[in-house]
């Protein structure tokens, strides 16, 4: 129990010390996502039309089944979310960094928003619905994963420059253990995540889109 306890201290007082990196990449990824649905609004309507041309060709591959391999997808996706968070966790080493980290994460809510927004859009209730079965699930756990990596790469990026600033001497190795640590159990979630894209995402796209769409 006392260890217990004193763990949950350290996270109480990691939270309120990194309370405005926290609340700054979350407001950051919404600015993102309202954003995104703010460039569908100012699309015209040829430029909808092609987009959407594309989107049809998509659901008429999905409504056949013509999909990649699920190893090949699964490979491509956690290749790709591996590389977005091993970017992020070098930048969290260099203070010069930090302002990418927030552009990625802007990045990554504007596209959230264009998709969920254009789809709705196009499609009215169906483009809702096929975002709240193709989009949300794995969104549901890549936004807060990146916040909390964001967030802690910040942090870290902080803890170092003030140790530029002030010269002090608190061992930032200890710091950069748990850093490193923390990185390597959110790849261990990206494998979940990028799981779940390859194995059970494509089905019920491909059920939603026969059953709601064609």
């Amino acid at each position: 129990m006392g260890k217990l306890y004193a763990r949950r201290n350290k996270l109480t007082e990691y939270l309120d010390n990194n309370r405005a990196a926290y609340i700054f990449t979350t407001v950051l990824l919404l600015m993102g996502v309202i954003f995104g649905a703010v460039i569908v609004n100012s699309m015209n309507f040829s430029q909808k039309n092609d987009l959407y041309a594309y989107l049809t060709l998509f659901f008429n591959e999905v409504e056949k089944g013509e999909f990649a391999n699920p190893a090949a997808i699964f490979t491509q996706s956690f290749a790709y979310y591996s590389k977005m968070l091993g970017f992020i966790w070098v930048l969290g080493l260099s203070v010069i960094g930090i302002p990418v980290v927030f552009i990625l994460l802007f990045i990554k809510g504007l596209t959230v928003g264009f998709t969920v927004g254009f789809l709705v859009d196009r499609m009215g209730f169906e483009g809702f619905l096929f975002a709240f079965t193709s989009v949300f699930p794995q969104n549901i756990f890549l936004i807060p994963v990146f916040i909390l990596v964001a967030s802690t790469a910040t942090a870290f990026s902080i803890r170092i420059w003030r140790q530029i600033i002030r010269r002090g001497h608190e061992p930032i190795f200890q710091h950069f253990v748990s850093y490193t640590f923390f990185i390597f159990i959110i790849g261990a979630v990206l494998v979940l995540i990028s799981a779940f894209e390859a194995f059970i995402s494509p089905s019920v796209m491909q059920f939603v889109i026969r059953n709601f769409i064609f």
